[in-house]
């Protein structure tokens, strides 16, 4: 499972390798971090936990642990960060997971997260190995996004007994907020989108015209690409994925085809 040496994002439009950032992001040399003054003790203590305690993996076993970081390296990358700042994404989850946290609610057509995991790493693998012949693991980096674009786009071309028991779409969105959930609690992640960290006590004062708080800094933006092969930057119409009518429809017609 090894990481190729020019999968980060390019310099647009000459096409060069952006070396790897401690803070990458449009808001160079903001720290949220900077103002943990301004906290109460336990918001402190919450968010400075964060960076100084990485959970430990007891949910996945070692292979599975390999393959999940692999997968969410695809769906949220983090080539541009150097490797003492990249954000422990498959850790966070895997707690999440062994602690058996759910959001209260399970949808009918998916079982447990638990289980979910579980049947996902079954039916990607089956995806890789139908498609190229190989577990996702040892793919190229370009057919490992093809494996998960199949996934995405809800047309797997294997594992029809495991999608019998959960939804794909639901399979998706699952693993998609997970990894969102766990990059954007990370105060690193904050660094890079700008966000000024918890608002109490102190709260924010310019809210009328967008403009910076005073201990933040205003977006320095600079052009950059996807590497080549990386699906992630192909854009399309997803209106009709948010709508939970049309995913119910999209469901039904596919059983109905079945």
């Amino acid at each position: 499972m090894s990481r190729r040496a020019d999968d980060g994002p390019r310099t647009h439009p000459a096409g060069h390798v952006l070396p790897p950032r401690e803070q990458p992001g449009y808001y160079r040399g903001f720290s949220t971090l900077a103002q943990q003054h301004a906290w109460d003790e336990h918001t402190r203590e919450v968010v400075l936990g964060r960076v100084a305690t990485v959970p430990p993996i007891r949910f996945f076993d070692d292979a599975a642990a390999r393959f999940w970081t692999l997968v969410f390296d695809h769906l949220l990358p983090q080539s541009d960060r150097t490797s003492e700042r990249r954000i422990p994404i498959v850790n966070v989850v895997d707690a999440r997971l062994y602690e058996d946290r759910t959001p209260g609610y399970r949808f009918a057509e998916m079982p447990t997260d638990r289980d979910a995991y579980h049947l996902g790493h079954e039916a990607i693998d089956d995806e890789a190995r139908t498609r190229y012949g190989a577990d996702f693991g040892e793919l190229e980096y370009e057919q490992r996004e093809n494996v998960l674009a199949a996934i995405h786009d809800g047309e797997p071309r294997a594992a029809a007994a495991v999608w019998k028991q959960m939804s794909v779409h639901r399979f998706w969105q699952l693993i998609v907020g997970d990894a969102i959930d766990a990059y954007y609690a990370h105060p690193w992640a904050w660094d890079e989108i700008g966000f000024g960290g918890p608002a109490y006590p102190r709260a924010y004062t310019r809210l009328e015209r967008g403009d910076p708080e005073p201990w933040e800094v205003r977006e320095q933006r600079y052009a950059w690409s996807a590497p080549p092969g990386a699906r992630s930057d192909e854009t399309e119409n997803v209106h009709a994925f948010s709508v939970e009518s049309e995913q119910h429809r999209s469901h039904a017609k596919k059983a109905h085809d079945e």
